[in-house]
């Protein structure tokens, strides 16, 4: 890898006035905030679409599965599609072409026409994450990253955390096909100003690489159908997922070889060269799992086992978000004082010192334990992910950032499906290991109330009580359960830790980001 420090530019690749510049960040950051709603917002209507569509439950699952598949493959495609249209014009484009596929979801009455919308918006949503974040960094110089970014960090990290929220409250209020169409009229002005605002960007035109495209494609869709079908099939039990990961790794395999000696790859090898961007690509293959896997078990959990309403458990995680938007401002200010890697470090340790705390849950507590976690884990994402998403392409050329940005979000993608597959499987195991280890405790000698003659005395049924008592060791064995994977996270989150020492030593000077030999 490249040791060598970049030359500090001062300048902006686009230049601009400030009020132009302002107003295009925050339509961007509305298309970003938009975009990473949708990847979370449809899976509270699940079930009221299942019924309004005449699915069952596998069925429905491919109105998530078709979005996170084409969502995947196309990622990549960012950077040479940016290349022959122009970044410009494929934003706006992705923009365009979300807005109609979520208006198509919106007014769909078949599942395939589900699906198929639903594909579409996934395939033109790949676009915009990696477009939004190399435009962001195009658009100021480098002393002025480290804010820029923080603002897009904001639509990008909180998008996925409110998005239940906001779906479950749009379903129970108005109908579960506004959780589509509220995207309509956000796209349309998005997509019609930065039509107008938008600048040209530096794009660089290179060959299309089809072998590299269809082995990408031939590993990721197994490994994605692998780990959305892996629990219900029985994982290595089945057939099926023993060939779809066999298929994911003899690509993937030969995908590595390819990259190496292909003249134009669908993955700039350069990339690989510098160290900061290889040490944010680990980073968020495993912290993003840990952010999106930690939301997904705790959203069931509380409204399943501590019995909150789907509103009263999304307002709960809202000290969630405004700790990571605070933590995010406060970065800025950070960095100034301390090395880059220390505030990386300190946001790892607070993310997984969250994960311990909601480790320590139990069924009798109250709602402070679920927003002391809530804010912990808030800003140990933000002082992680930001200076992060800033290093990511601090010391890439310009032409680079754009590849960089989309295998970085792309990453990102598979760690959250990796953790989330294995936090369910580990899930189902282990409720069924409790239930068993629970179950074996309760005996007439350990439970004097299953004794015959108190039974017959309190006029209690057996067969009744025997009911009850399987439904509460159920609820306990599915807590411990829950637990069990939060520690799995804090595992998870402290595996983060190593990449830190990966990183160049750094800096802020003067608003500057200085690598210092």
């Amino acid at each position: 890898m490249d040791d060598k420090a970049a030359p500090i530019d001062d300048k902006a690749a686009v230049s601009l006035p400030p009020s132009v510049r302002t107003f295009i960040v925050a339509l961007t950051m509305i298309s970003v905030l938009m975009v990473t709603l949708d990847m979370t917002i449809a899976n509270v209507a699940l079930p009221h679409m299942q019924a309004a569509l005449g699915a069952n439950p596998e069925s429905v699952s491919w109105v998530l599965t078709s979005y996170i598949l084409a969502s995947a493959v196309m990622t990549l495609m960012t950077g040479w599609l940016g290349g022959r249209l122009g970044r410009k014009q494929l934003f706006v484009l992705a923009l365009g072409g979300f807005t109609a596929s979520s208006a198509l979801c919106g007014v769909a009455g078949t599942l395939p026409l589900m699906v198929g919308a639903r594909f579409l918006q996934g395939m033109f949503g790949a676009f915009v994450l990696p477009l939004s974040q190399a435009l962001i960094l195009d658009m100021y110089p480098r002393r002025d990253h480290m804010r820029a970014i923080t603002v897009w960090g904001l639509g990008a990290m909180v998008g996925p955390i409110a998005g239940p929220v906001l779906g479950g409250y749009l379903t129970d209020a108005l109908n579960w096909r506004w959780v589509f169409m509220i995207n309509v009229p956000i796209g349309i002005v998005a997509t019609v100003g930065l039509m107008a605002l938008m600048p040209a960007l530096q794009s660089i035109r290179r060959p299309f690489d089809k072998i590299g495209f269809l082995l990408l494609a031939g590993c990721l869709i197994p490994l994605q159908l692998a780990l959305d079908r892996g629990t219900p099939q029985g994982w290595l039990e089945s057939t099926e997922i023993l060939v779809e990961l066999g298929i994911c790794l003899s690509c993937g395999w030969a995908l590595v070889f390819h990259l190496r000696n292909a003249d134009h790859p669908i993955i700039p090898m350069a990339i690989f060269r510098d160290r900061n961007c290889v040490a944010a690509l680990v980073f968020a293959f495993f912290m993003g799992g840990v952010n999106v896997a930690g939301g997904a078990l705790l959203a069931p959990m509380t409204q399943t086992l501590l019995g909150y309403p789907v509103l009263t458990a999304g307002i709960l995680m809202l000290p969630r978000s405004l700790s990571m938007a605070a933590a995010m401002l406060l970065t800025g200010r950070l960095v100034k004082i301390l090395d880059v890697r220390l505030v990386i470090a300190g946001g790892i340790l607070l993310t997984a010192w969250s994960s311990w705390i909601t480790a320590g849950f139990n069924l009798q507590m109250g709602p402070h334990l679920l927003i002391v976690s809530g804010l912990v884990l808030g800003a140990g994402l933000g002082l992680s992910f930001t200076p992060m998403n800033v290093l990511l392409g601090s010391t890439l050329a310009p032409e680079l950032r754009t590849d960089a940005a989309a295998l970085y979000t792309l990453l990102r993608s598979i760690g959250s499906s990796i953790v989330i597959s294995a936090s369910t499987a580990f899930l189902a195991r282990n409720l069924q290991i409790n239930h068993e280890e629970l179950g074996a405790h309760i005996t007439a000698q350990s439970t004097p109330i299953l004794q015959p003659g108190l039974l017959e005395a309190w006029g209690v049924q057996g067969q009744s009580l025997a009911a009850m008592l399987d439904a509460e060791i159920n609820r306990q064995a599915l807590m411990i359960a829950y637990l069990d994977d939060f520690w799995l996270l804090t595992v998870c989150a402290l595996c983060t830790l190593p990449v830190v020492f990966v990183l160049r030593p750094m800096k802020i000077d003067k608003d500057v980001l200085i690598h210092p030999e």
